[in-house]
């Protein structure tokens, strides 16, 4: 798409947020109604039919071991204590954290797995309600990262590079569909800590942002407590009207700043400006769980019951998505575990299993499930090996990049499916034959999906081709796949 820094693509811009965003001043009305231009989108539509309509994405932020929950591997049962053989680690980079071991052990998981459903899908014990929904759902494991460490690796899943300074997925879905409902956010954000490592890795504020794209796309962060969006209330003896009042006057100035300097970034700010008005209204009705019946708990979890978990949070979302919300992100921090896997994992696992199983059938049985597309994974994989000394009572796992597993649910993926495979030591993704497969961002590879290929599929299930929703900055055209990434039509129904 053509950026909004010319004269030519001011004018379709304002063609776009209508022609009466210069009378914004005179009401609510007209100011209304410019949102509603805003918010169609630079697209003004998708590019081909979509089978998704908006996004919960539940990113489990320190990246849980598939060797504990979705990737089985009898090998390490039979080899545990063994050392890992050279030729399946190779050359691989390590982190500072276990390059210099001098023994690289392999630990088996402590957990049990089995086949649930007609599926057959393998899944741990440690997540029983999510097993339980195993034909809903589309388990890669096969996914493959450039990133070894969590920050990069966590901006290279949101933004598509590794680097801060891009706009984020949600974002860029904001930029090129806009909303379905006006009177909420486009991008929507709420976070959680687990009981693995509550005090883990940090989250940043960027990892939502919008960067160089208009800041009406950024996510908006919904809080625990009676105040969801901090400063959306009026200030003690500040009524409505007032309030209209007074964001009629700051339009007006506003539009004569933007009839002077042509900066596109003013009509941002106006937009945030009346949807912030319109949240005051709005967002209190979406975020009072008072009116969910017991059942509906029952279902996701007691846990759903305390603000700011990441069950409340699941309820939250379904909420949100009911009311057409177009992308909802779920951050749950914890899963980071290096050295005790053991009394770890466990209670990270309670934290989300019910929850995510309760979201999903929720979706499902309110007629939901079929156009919105639920992710639920972290930012890579952990190793095979164990990292430190291997004993009895104590194990762990380092960052690994080369292979790890999420899965998809609902809008328009293949459910009942498990894609891809990795070696029996479950370090190195495999091809049908059990060829080692590494990633070449130049072709498709059947089998395995690189982050750049995961947006580029989500994309295509939202309606829109990946290679043409881009936006020029600084002398060169930008899009969430950089310059890679591919469809993978295999995961989609």
């Amino acid at each position: 798409m053509n950026p909004i820094d010319t004269e030519f693509n001011r004018r379709e811009f304002l063609k776009k947020t209508g022609v009466a965003l210069g009378g914004m001043a005179m009401g609510a009305g007209s100011s209304m109604s410019a949102m509603a231009g805003i918010n169609n989108g630079i697209l003004g539509g998708a590019h081909h039919l979509p089978k998704a309509k908006r996004v919960i994405y539940l990113m489990q932020s320190g990246a849980p071991s598939q060797q504990e929950l979705f990737d089985y591997k009898p090998m390490l049962e039979e080899k545990h204590g063994e050392e890992l053989p050279d030729e399946i680690r190779g050359t691989q980079r390590l982190t500072g954290m276990s390059s210099e071991q001098e023994s690289f052990p392999l630990a088996a998981s402590q957990y049990k797995f089995k086949q649930h459903g007609e599926s057959g899908a393998w899944v741990s014990e440690l997540l029983p309600n999510i097993a339980s929904i195993s034909d809903e759902l589309c388990i890669i494991r096969s996914m493959t990262t450039d990133a070894i460490n969590h920050d990069p690796a966590m901006t290279i899943l949101q933004t598509g590079f590794m680097l801060a300074g891009r706009p984020s997925f949600g974002s860029w879905v904001s930029y090129g569909l806009g909303s379905d409902n006006n009177n909420l956010p486009n991008f929507v954000v709420m976070t959680s800590r687990g009981s693995g490592r509550p005090a883990g890795q940090p989250l940043y504020s960027r990892l939502w942002g919008s960067a160089f794209l208009p800041s009406l796309h950024q996510g908006v962060q919904l809080r625990a407590g009676s105040d969801a969006v901090l400063y959306l209330s009026n200030p003690d003896g500040i009524d409505a009207p007032r309030r209209r009042r007074t964001l009629d006057r700051i339009v007006k100035m506003n539009q004569e700043q933007y009839d002077r300097t042509r900066d596109p970034e003013i009509l941002s700010r106006i937009a945030q400006y009346e949807m912030s008005y319109r949240m005051q209204d709005t967002i209190p009705e979406a975020t009072d769980l008072s009116d969910e019946p017991d059942h509906v708990f029952d279902l996701y979890g007691e846990d759903a019951r305390k603000p700011g978990t990441y069950a409340a949070n699941c309820l939250m979302a379904r909420r949100l998505a009911e009311r057409d919300v177009k992308f909802i992100q779920l951050y749950h921090i914890g899963w980071d575990q290096h050295d005790n896997m053991m009394d770890d994992i466990p209670g990270q696992c309670k934290d989300v299993d019910r929850a995510t199983m309760g979201l999903i059938t929720d979706l499902k049985q309110r007629g939901l499930l079929e156009d919105t597309l639920v992710i639920w994974g972290g930012e890579f994989g952990r190793t095979s090996y164990c990292q430190g000394k291997l004993t009895k009572e104590k194990y762990g796992r380092d960052h690994h990049s080369r292979c790890f597993s999420l899965f998809m649910a609902g809008g328009g993926v293949k459910s009942g499916t498990t894609y891809g495979q990795t070696d029996d030591y479950g370090y190195n993704i495999v091809d049908s034959s059990g060829a080692p497969m590494t990633a070449d961002k130049s072709k498709f590879q059947p089998g395995l999906v690189h982050i750049h290929d995961l947006q580029a599929t989500l994309m295509h299930l939202l309606g829109i081709d990946h290679t043409n929703l881009n936006y020029k900055y600084q002398g060169r055209r930008f899009r969430l796949t950089d310059v890679h990434g591919h469809v993978v039509e295999d995961l989609m129904a």
